[in-house]
Parts: C-alpha cells; structure tokens; sequence
C-alpha cells in the first residue's frame, strides 16, 4: 500500500465515520421512539455518557498505535496479537492466536454492519427528499433500489484508492458542520424567542441533567452509533506518512472535534426545541407532538425544520429542510465511504494471515485498494442496507443498530484490555495512562453491553423483540466464528507465518 496520508487526511477519514450532521437527522427517531419514548428526556445525557466511554478507549487505542506503529491494516486485530507475542513468557504468547481471532471476527459485527447502517439510513433519507419534491410518497422498492445505487458509488470510490476518499471527506465535513451550526442556531433562537410556546422539556437545565441513570444507559446504547469511528483510522497505518505519530492524533482530533463539540451542540439544540408546535406527526389518524411524533417520524429533525423556518424564515420551511436533507444525504456518503475505506482493511489483514477466506485479501495492482473485500462489503451493505431501509418501520433498522453497537461494545472493552497488557510489563507503563484509564473504559463498555442485555429483557414490546433479534445476530456470528476457526484448513500454517514474522519485529518495539 502506498504511504499518502497526512495527519489532516487521517483526522478527516475518522470525522467522516463521526458525523453529526448525518446522524441527528438519522438517529433521532430511534432514540425518541426507545422504549415508547420514556428515554427521550436523557438523549444528551446519554451522548455524553458514551464520550466519556469513547474518549477512555480512544485514548487505549492512540496508546496501542503509539507503542505498535507496524500494526498496518490490522489494528485492534493486531494490537491484541503483538500485546501478547511481546511477552517473555510461553503461556502466554500461546494466547496470541486466539486473542486477535476474536477480536478480529468480533469487530466485524461493527465494521461489516456499520456501513449497512448508512446504506439504509440513505435509502430512508433519499425518500423523504422524494416526497418533500414531489409531493408524492416513495414506495418501498424505488426507495430500496436507490439506497443500493448509493451502496455501489460508495464501493466504486473506494475502490479507486484513499486518497479520492479523502478530498470527498474534507468537502463533505466542511459543509455538513458548517450546516450543524447554522441549524443548531436556527433552534436556539426559536426557542429563545417563542417562550410561550409548549415544550418536551422545561429549560436548558432539563437537557443536561439527567433524569433518570438506567434511562442515561439506554440511550448510551444507542448514542454509541453516533461516535463510532474514531478508532478504525487505525487500520490506515500501512498508508499513513507518520504512522506512529499522526495515527494517535488523528484518533484523538476527530473523536474531540466532532463528538465533543459538534454533538453536544446539536443535541442539546435539538432536546431544547422539541415541543408541541416544532414536532407534530400524524399517525393512525391521530396527531402527535413533542417526543411522541419524534419517535413516530421518519425524519423528526427535518420536520422541526420545516416547522420552524415556515413560521421565522418567511415560509421557506420545505426549501431549508430540503437543503438541510441533501447535505445529510452527503454525510451519510461520506460516512459509507469512510467506513468501506477503514473496516475491510481489518478483514484484509486476517485475510493474509489466512485467517480469513483468500478473496478478502486481494489487492489490487493499480489502486493498492483490498478490492476483494471492499466488493464483498458493498454487497453485503446493500443486501441488508435494503431491509434496513423499509420506510416508517423503525424496527427494521433498530435490530441491526443494536447488534452492531454490541459488537462495538464487545471490541471496545477488550481493546481496553488489551491496553492494559500491553503495557503491564513495559518499560513506559504510567499507572493512569495505561492501567486506570483503559480499565474505567473497559468497565465502561461493560455497562453499556450489559444495558443492551437488560433493555432486552425489560423493555416488552417491540422494543424488547428487536434486542432480542440483535442478541440472535451477535450469537450466531458467535457461533459461526468458532466452526470457521475449527475447520480452517489453514489455521495452523496461519499460525507458524504469523508467530514468524511479526515475533521479532514486536519485541523490538
């Protein structure tokens, strides 16, 4: 692969996976509508729970780049090998097999559905910019087909290498956080200027303080969505110039610009705006407002929008909510691109140590892309991209939200982990940076993995369906993982290259 990426081209691969602008509009029915709405009240709350978490394991992971730059595409899949081959004792280097394979084949539910994601959110968002055009509501198969032709242009750029990706993700940042802020004002001042309307909630105070802890986790399960990312950039470091300096700051700079500060605002603009007036839905015959509508509508924040811009903008409500929707549409691009780019390079890595099926480990001669898995993902994003996209049916999407956010969980902690024994006989070991700080993220994402499971199992009704959908995905990919591991026919010859080559080059580190 060739060395192109500056530290400006790393930070922005990473904030084009952060999105907010994409993902307010996107995620905001699903949180609204979780548990019939009862969370809604500690949407910010929950956002900022899940910084922390993100900000504890995006600093085990800037550490792990730091102290293993020669990781190239394998990031945490590397990571967890080259802590344990970096012992001194047998016991446990025996373990570093079977440490990288299951973070490897976990992070996959993350970076394989991740991208599915973004491709059903496209088809969604593609359809209420149809139906705000021309006045005519999109069926379910044109909106389907659309979400799969966005699927493929993505692939195809990144197809043709990361440098394209890149100059695509710094336009598309660009406009979308300039958009983020003229919005979050637009909110701001409505409300400050219509005080006597009705809103969800009472004053600023209300948004940021939280009402209720288990609710702060729920919301926490989903948040986690909207800041995902930050730590794939990783995988870029066989295309970074500095790889051993510029990954740590990229992880960092993105995760800090566009969790930190462009989230929390629009967020807490967002929850300081719902009301009676601002969000109204119409479902079965009977008007709804307030979080109720949010979590009835397929396109909340677009609604708000348009309600507030027809009454202070002078009637100029569909315009600025269209406007507002394409350069949504561009984020999501953008995000699907980010994501093809970084997680298939993981899967190329376990595809070359043969731990992985060979097609995902071609590469391809002109490009030096890993075309063989970024065909498959493509595929693979659109096939589910396309359930994930059915119109007015949250669920659909909710499941496999869920499961990718358990495997993120799943991967997050162990990465933690993996931190701590990487450093654990190390020379530069520091107690806070690399004991205390990655075990309170691993605890962290611990609670998080546990809140999905009792969401599960509390919740009742369509909520409660979904998670356990989402827990049947993660257990069969599970399941899968072990026969695959078992039957390789390759695993052992997988073993003896990998012990061979990257021993030395570790301890050297």
């Amino acid at each position: 692969m060739k060395r192109s990426l500056t530290l400006t081209g790393i930070t922005v691969n990473a904030m084009a996976l952060i999105a907010p602008g994409a993902f307010l509009w996107t995620t905001f029915q699903i949180q609204a509508s979780q548990k019939g709405g009862a969370t809604a009240p500690d949407m910010w709350t929950g956002l900022f729970f899940s910084l922390i978490l993100a900000l504890l394991t995006a600093y085990s992971y800037s550490e792990l780049a730091r102290v293993y730059p020669d990781a190239g595409t394998g990031s945490s899949y590397y990571f967890a090998e080259a802590a344990l081959l970096d012992k001194e004792k047998p016991q446990h280097r025996r373990w570093a097999r079977s440490a990288k394979l299951t973070v490897g084949w976990i992070s996959h539910l993350y970076y394989w559905l991740y991208p599915a994601i973004m491709v059903g959110f496209m088809g969604i968002l593609f359809g209420y910019i149809y139906s705000a055009m021309f006045h005519h509501t999109l069926t379910y198969v044109p909106q389907a087909a659309a979400a799969v032709a966005l699927a493929v242009v993505c692939g195809y750029i990144a197809y043709r290498g990361v440098s394209g990706s890149t100059m695509t993700a710094i336009i598309i940042n660009v406009v979308q956080i300039t958009t983020l802020l003229l919005v979050s004002l637009l909110f701001i001042a409505h409300r400050l200027g219509h005080g006597n309307e009705a809103y969800q909630l009472a004053n600023a105070g209300k948004v940021i303080i939280p009402h209720k802890l288990m609710n702060v986790i729920y919301q926490s399960t989903i948040a986690i969505l909207l800041l995902v990312g930050f730590e794939s950039v990783t995988a870029l470091g066989a295309e970074a110039i500095r790889p051993e300096k510029d990954i740590k700051r990229g992880v960092l700079l993105s995760l800090i610009i566009q969790g930190g500060i462009c989230y929390l605002i629009e967020y807490f603009a967002a929850n300081f705006v719902v009301g009676a007036k601002t969000e109204t839905f119409v479902a079965g015959g009977k008007t709804l407002t307030g979080y109720a509508a949010a979590g009835a509508d397929p396109a909340p924040i677009g609604t708000m929008i348009h309600n507030i811009a027809e009454g202070s903008l002078g009637h100029t409500g569909t315009t600025v909510s269209l406007i507002v929707a394409v350069t949504v549409l561009m984020a999501l691009l953008g995000t699907t691109l980010a994501c093809l780019n970084t997680g298939v390079r993981v899967t190329y890595a376990m595809a070359k140590d043969k731990e992985m099926p060979g097609i995902l480990g071609l590469l391809h001669g002109r490009f030096a892309t890993p075309h063989g898995g970024i065909v498959v993902l493509t595929l693979l994003s659109a096939a589910i991209g396309v359930y994930c996209a059915t119109p007015y049916n949250v669920d659909n999407i909710t499941q496999i939200t869920v499961a990718s956010n358990t495997g993120t969980f799943l991967v997050y902690g162990m990465s933690c982990v993996i931190a701590m024994v990487a450093f654990a006989s190390r020379h530069d070991k520091h107690v806070l940076k690399h004991f205390l700080i990655p075990g309170v993220g691993a605890l962290m994402n611990l609670a998080e993995l546990f809140g999905v499971v009792y969401l599960a199992l509390t919740a009742g009704g369509t909520t409660a369906k979904d998670a356990y959908k989402s827990l049947a995905i993660v257990g069969v990919w599970i399941v899968i993982g072990l026969v695959w591991a078992a039957l390789n026919p390759n695993k052992r010859q997988a073993k003896d290259v990998v012990d061979t080559r990257r021993a030395a080059p570790v301890a050297a580190v």
